[in-house]
């Protein structure tokens, strides 16, 4: 851990707690436990200290979806897949909980201010597995359903977090929850992955009548 990684980690915690609004150097410097000064010393501008955040972000989510590597193309394991992504939700759920709450924030904050766009480049990781695993399945057009795979996902998270599946789900952190988003993944790995669905997709994309204008 570094000075740097310390107050990006504070600005985290900061943002999860207050929101973007929250953000300034006084309130990292306080959730730091650091002097009055030390973080616009090293990020001189809100911009700049943003952009830390993000950076910061993206390693910590990239390494939780790393973890759960994917099984070796040309050997798809829907199961392992769907364990291995449930555990990672799960763990965004509970000890990543501030850094989850903090992504969202960022991600409704960059419509407005171009500068935390760099923030969509967390999901990168993720869309790789994801077409690869589409890819060794045989689905037509990976790419295409590995992005709407993750979009699912996060979907998922967002509403155990959020949403009113945090008051029907188990309890975060508990076998019972890492077994229900288990379930929850394998059913949309099998929409996606189905024989049938792949050609009833491939047929209704020829059959779609071409535009009037």
């Amino acid at each position: 851990m570094t000075r740097l990684t310390d107050l990006a980690d504070a600005a985290i915690s900061v943002v999860a707690g207050q929101g973007m609004r929250g953000l300034t150097h006084r309130a990292v410097d306080a959730r730091a436990a650091l002097p009055a000064g030390t973080t616009s010393a090293y990020f001189r501008t809100r911009k700049a200290l943003i952009e830390a955040l993000v950076r910061r972000l993206a390693e910590l989510d990239n390494a939780d979806v790393a973890a759960g590597a994917l099984p070796p193309a040309g050997t798809p394991d829907p199961a392992g897949f769907a364990e291995a992504v449930a555990a990672v939700l799960d763990g965004w759920l509970t000890t990543g909980r501030e850094r989850t709450l903090a992504r969202y924030a960022c991600l409704l904050e960059a419509t407005h201010h171009p500068e935390l766009r760099t923030i969509l480049e967390y999901g990168r990781t993720s869309r790789e597995q994801a077409r690869a695993l589409m890819a060794a399945a045989g689905v037509a057009d990976p790419a295409q359903a590995g992005d709407h795979f993750v979009a699912c996902v996060d979907g998922l998270l967002f509403d155990r977090l959020a949403g009113a599946g945090a008051l029907t789900a188990p309890r975060p952190g508990t076998p019972e929850n890492r077994a229900d988003l288990a379930t929850a993944v394998r059913q949309l790995l099998a929409g996606f992955t189905s024989a049938s669905a792949t050609r009833s997709i491939s047929r209704n994309a020829r059959r779609r009548p071409a535009s009037s204008g």
